[in-house]
């Protein structure tokens, strides 16, 4: 299929894309927000520099476009596929990588793909918990399931940062008896 617009039209609109406030990221944090939870956007001071931060829960939340960070895409394993003998990538359901300057495409989105993993990863080794929430995830149909996951996931991580936490009795004297709070002292 040949690209419709010419190259400057092209330019111009993909120049418009932009990595904050997207329209997925947007629904993530109205349903967050519309269910009491509180969050940062985008903190340089976490690695990956996430686009949700929830701090009290310790989760990062990223909100993935699926083609941009390539959901659902595998090697292809046909010949036909390769350019110069690297691995290519085959087209998913959501994620239909274009066949105008494909080796470009297969590179850039095979180095977020790599670029995500190195964030994912030292999130993790610092304790923090990692939520990825794809675009095809907050269709109409999909928003209500995918957002009880998450606030399933987020639960399940409070509970987990308390589950260490053992009480500490307080220290009492077996033979002196404590008064009672509706007892009097009327002596």
């Amino acid at each position: 299929m040949t690209d419709t617009m010419t190259p400057e039209q092209r330019h111009r609109c993909m120049a418009q894309i932009h990595s904050k406030g997207t329209k997925p990221e947007v629904k993530v944090r109205k349903w967050l927000w519309s269910h009491g939870y509180r969050y940062r956007l985008n903190v340089k001071s976490v690695p990956g520099k996430p686009d949700i931060v929830m701090r009290s829960y310790r989760t990062a939340i990223f909100v993935n476009g699926c083609f941009w960070h390539g959901h659902g895409v595998r090697e292809a394993h046909n010949e036909k596929l390769r350019i110069k003998n690297e691995e290519l990538l085959q087209d998913s359901s959501c994620c239909k990588i274009p066949t105008t300057n494909r080796e470009f495409w297969v590179k850039k989105i095979q180095r977020n793909q790599v670029r995500d993993q190195e964030n994912y990863r030292l999130l993790q080794e610092n304790g923090w918990n990692v939520v990825v929430i794809w675009e095809c995830q907050l269709t109409p149909k999909r928003i209500e399931h995918t957002m009880r996951e998450v606030e399933l996931l987020l639960n399940e991580n409070m509970l987990s940062l308390y589950k260490h936490h053992t009480p500490i009795p307080y220290s009492t004297e077996e033979d002196t008896p404590l008064p009672m709070a509706a007892e009097g002292t009327t002596e």
